[in-house]
């Protein structure tokens, strides 16, 4: 056995490491289902039903519509749009029309979808008529280099009388069409006559700008090829072979399209297998389980802090939830805790995964047939490579179960960060390894824990403390339904941790004493808390993972205004 690949030994017989990847253009991971089941459903939003022929024709006419308006080789066409088949069907016509995809976030501030615009050079952006969304982009086509905007609203794809299943998306608004600002059934008003193109090599021919968050500076836009997108859809398409047959499966979204994992795992790889997407605007857990139950969904794809909402919800244990196959947790590590109540009560085992924007959100799985090991989130995808490198920047890889920085190559990873040429090499490591900013370990049989991340690494007296572990014990407690670590200033110390925690629904509150007293078997003298504040509700990102940056800004201000 390869000991610089340890988790060969844990690969299941039906998953094979050395899988063809093969590196196509995007569009034809559509085209195949398309032509395989063109009369099955596509697309199910709030009751109204796309078959894949129908979609197919959609893209085609938008993307020539698209080309219309300019787009080609080298344009770039901004989508700013929540869960809806305009999403879909733009996403794909931009890719079939010769242009490149740079997604935006609906809950980004003003001056950060300014410098997004400028940055990666967007020339024409894809919104709807909502009041959260249009407004936004009129203004900003008035003061940056946005050339065109297309307006789609909810109508476009469903009756009046059901666009108020979407009212979480809040009123629409009054638009000013003109010859710069067009309405997305205008985009469709074509014989989908669009002019095919020659692609180029797709392993570095660019297919999105998928811009990562950050803590600190502006935000960088990852470079994700046709080729990363394409060998990223075929290892999951090699691992849950087993799992999950083409035209039979549905997939709940209500993940956010323009985050990686949402695109990846619900569009792209789901309609690769010719399921029926059943769009959601966002995460309700009453509206999930009924969907669940009512229209029997096999695979539900989410993040921690949806599961936690399911399993804290008084009517779960009165829905069906028997035909889910696959629910799978990404976008932040997955709680023991949460692991296991899961499995008891909807009776389908919650799978953890790792990834990050800059692998195409693949990078490690847990074997379907295997039994999950608490606290790890897999072992290395097909034809990625992980290894553990010091954190003090040395060369060379640590042994197993001595934690370090996590590195991965494979054909899923980017190709580096736009404009940044000297981020992409501080990124990578001299073997060309990209350096993930996770700190993690590996056991002998090749499962990947992650620990943390490094900025949320915590110095303690000149102790490593990862807040990981302090939320792994609190979680334990019985009331505790969210918690968040972060560090704070400790005049002894240096730092120390401060927990952030939201109860369960009717939990009695407790002292921060009693707490203590709970974590004292659980955590090290240097683990132990300096604080610990109770909230109603705790920050979360866009794709509704736990953030932590809004609690150290909070801080940050409570900190100079006791010393100003």
């Amino acid at each position: 056995m390869n000991s610089e690949m340890p988790w060969l030994r844990s690969y299941p017989d039906n998953v094979d490491w050395n899988a063809s990847l093969p590196a196509r253009p995007v569009y034809e991971l559509l085209s195949d289902a398309v032509r395989l089941f063109p009369d099955n459903p596509a697309i199910n939003f709030l009751g109204h039903r796309l078959s894949y022929r129908q979609l197919d024709d959609l893209i085609s006419q938008a993307a020539a519509g698209l080309q219309h308006l300019g787009v080609g080789p080298g344009v770039h066409v901004g989508l700013y749009l929540p869960n809806s088949p305009h999403y879909y069907i733009s996403f794909f016509a931009v890719l079939r029309a010769g242009g490149i995809v740079v997604n935006y976030s609906p809950l980004d501030a003003e001056r950060t979808l300014e410098h997004k615009i400028e940055d990666s050079e967007t020339d024409v952006m894809v919104t709807l008529d909502l009041a959260a969304f249009y407004p936004k982009m009129a203004s900003l086509r008035q003061r940056t280099r946005l050339q065109t905007l297309v307006v789609g609203g909810l109508t476009d794809f469903c009756g009046p009388g059901v666009v108020a299943g979407a009212d979480q998306l809040g009123p629409s608004v009054e638009v000013e069409f003109d010859s710069s600002c067009l309405a997305f059934n205008a985009l469709l008003n074509n014989a989908g006559d669009y002019r095919a193109f020659a692609l180029g090599d797709p392993e570095s021919t660019l297919a999105v700008l998928q811009y990562t968050g950050g803590t600190t500076g502006a935000p960088k836009g990852a470079m994700l090829t046709h080729g990363n997108i394409a060998s990223a859809c075929a290892q999951l398409k090699e691992i849950l072979d087993v799992a999950l047959a083409p035209g039979q499966e549905r997939v709940l979204a209500v993940l956010p399209p323009f985050h990686i994992y949402a695109l990846m795992i619900n569009m792209v790889f789901g309609l690769s297998m010719a399921a029926e997407v059943y769009l959601h605007p966002r995460f309700d857990a009453p509206t999930v389980l009924r969907e669940i139950s009512r229209n029997k969904i096999t695979t539900f794809p989410g993040v921690p802090t949806m599961f936690i909402g399911l399993l804290g919800h008084p009517d779960t244990q009165q829905h069906d939830l028997t035909s889910l196959k696959m629910c799978n947790s990404g976008g932040a590590p997955l709680p023991t805790e949460v692991q296991q109540r899961y499995l008891t009560i909807a009776g389908c085992s919650l799978r953890e995964g790792w990834g990050m924007t800059e692998t195409t959100t693949t990078g490690t799985f847990s074997p379907m047939g295997a039994e999950p090991r608490p606290g790890s989130c897999g072992i290395p995808m097909p034809g990625t490579r992980i290894r553990i490198a010091p954190l003090d920047g040395s060369p060379g890889s640590l042994a197993p179960g001595e934690r370090g920085e996590v590195c991965i190559s494979g054909p899923n990873v980017t190709a580096g960060y736009w404009k940044r040429a000297e981020a992409t090499a501080e990124s990578m490591t001299a073997d060309g390894y990209l350096r993930t900013g996770d700190i993690g370990y590996m056991d002998e049989d090749g499962y990947l824990y992650i620990v943390d991340r490094t900025k949320d690494m915590i110095l303690c007296s000149g102790f490593n403390v990862y807040p990981r572990t302090i939320e792994e014990a609190i979680y334990e407690h019985p009331s505790v339904e969210e918690v968040s670590v972060i560090g704070v200033d400790d005049a002894y110390r240096g730092q120390a941790p401060k927990a952030f925690i939201k109860l369960k629904a009717g939990a009695e509150p407790f002292t921060f004493e009693a707490l203590q007293a709970f974590l004292e078997s659980r955590l090290g003298r240097h683990e132990r808390l300096k604080a610990m504040a109770l909230r109603d509700a705790l920050p979360k990102t866009p794709v509704g993972k736990l953030s932590k940056k809004e609690l150290y800004e909070e801080e940050r201000v409570q900190l100079a205004s006791q010393t100003a």
